[in-house]
């Protein structure tokens, strides 16, 4: 048994407690909680920290897979662009996507990542994933806007349910993004996926989805044109509307993840108001890396959208560290307090998969994980440069 003390104890449960205690098992779980007014008097059982204490972070959008590909793109070329490199800079030995995945796994964990939600294409990170001290939710993900093309690949994704179906994984079969998913595809997948706990998709990234969803024109389409995954004088058979696609192709089943929503508008904020158990993934480093745009954060709180964090990948982003993304959010967004940036991190990402019984809060009963964050800003509660975390559980 072990008893944590430190300046603010954000409990998720309630206003932060000042100079709270937090006693911890052997096991992690939370077995008491003091509010001590903020008149702690010495113990020599608690451990007093100056810094905040916060359950562990829930990164609810990584790609563990694509670590490897760190420095590989430029940043700031547009997610045309990106892709078009992307398609090639992927490939390597798998000896060499694991061990960087194992790299970075360790890193997420040690920057206090407890539960992570991670995008697979493939079985590459599977062996790290089973070592881990990370709990992770893999989403398993399909594209392909070739209609011809649409049972092949969702008998692909199928086997690779299958392996991690046998590797003991928890996973869900996901739709990439609205602009790579033929309307073919989409029909197989909405019965495939009826009963998904769980669902992420790649939403309204770049300006250039709309032109290529509403006009068959754009960066993106001109990126299909040059691959040849669309054919000079043809159109790719696709939705047409991201909010259409969501309500009509997209399973209702559990809760649903939009995942990056940089260039959210609020007539689709509003149409979406209908889906229950949706959730707003916000990765804004990534957002910054590849397009130089953040999404409209102010807009998403106005309008009660529920939002989580993620980091993206290691294609995007030089660090996949949950606290560096609250802290960009923070840096252009200032208003923001900080308790909803830990809530963002933390109980909204445990909410949004599902696992809000066990993580998320310091909760008696629970197993969150429980973080230091230090080196900040006490007067005004908010984070600096140098602030940092580390587990204490």
């Amino acid at each position: 048994m072990r008893h944590f003390s430190a300046q603010y104890v954000f409990t998720n449960e309630g206003a932060p407690l000042k100079r709270g205690i937090v006693s911890v098992s052997d096991e992690g779980i939370i077995t008491g909680i003091h509010d001590s007014g903020g008149d702690l008097a010495e113990k020599r059982s608690v451990e007093f920290y100056n810094g905040i204490i916060v359950p562990g972070f829930i990164n609810c959008h990584c790609h563990l897979e694509l670590s490897h590909m760190k420095n590989a793109i430029p940043p700031g070329i547009g997610l045309a662009e990106f892709l078009r490199i992307f398609r090639n800079a992927r490939m390597a030995p798998t000896d060499t996507i694991t061990g960087a995945a194992r790299i970075a796994d360790e890193e997420m964990y040690l920057g206090g990542t407890e539960m992570c939600a991670d995008i697979c294409n493939t079985n590459h990170t599977f062996s790290v994933k089973k070592q881990s001290r990370i709990r992770y939710k893999n989403f398993l993900e399909v594209f392909g806007i070739d209609s011809e093309k649409a049972e092949k690949r969702l008998d692909e994704i199928k086997h690779l349910a299958a392996e991690a179906e046998a590797a003991g994984f928890e996973y869900s079969i996901v739709p990439h993004a609205v602009y790579s998913i033929s309307l073919k595809l989409f029909r197989l997948l909405h019965a495939e996926t009826a009963t998904n706990r769980v669902t992420s998709v790649h939403f309204m990234e770049t300006e250039a989805e709309k032109q290529l969803l509403e006009k068959s024109e754009g960066p993106l389409m001109d990126s299909y044109r040059e691959s040849e995954l669309v054919t000079e004088g043809s159109d790719p058979d696709l939705v047409r509307d991201h909010a259409e696609a969501v309500l009509e192709y997209i399973t209702a089943s559990g809760n649903l993840i939009l995942v990056h929503n940089t260039f959210a508008d609020k007539n689709t904020i509003n149409r979406l108001k209908s889906r229950d158990n949706l959730f707003w993934c916000l990765c804004p480093k990534a957002n910054l890396y590849i397009e130089k745009h953040l999404p409209p954060l102010g807009l998403l709180m106005k309008e009660n959208c529920r939002i989580v964090i993620g980091t993206d990948s290691y294609a995007s982003n030089d660090r996949l560290d949950i606290l560096d993304e609250i802290r960009t959010l923070q840096q252009h967004f200032p208003s923001v307090p900080l308790d909803d940036l830990i809530r963002f991190a933390t109980i909204n990402g445990a909410e949004a998969l599902g696992e809000q019984e066990m993580t998320g809060s310091i909760k008696i009963g629970k197993k969150p994980g429980l973080l230091l964050i230090k080196d900040l800003d006490f007067a005004g509660l908010k984070l600096l440069p140098e602030t940092n975390v580390r587990r204490l559980v």
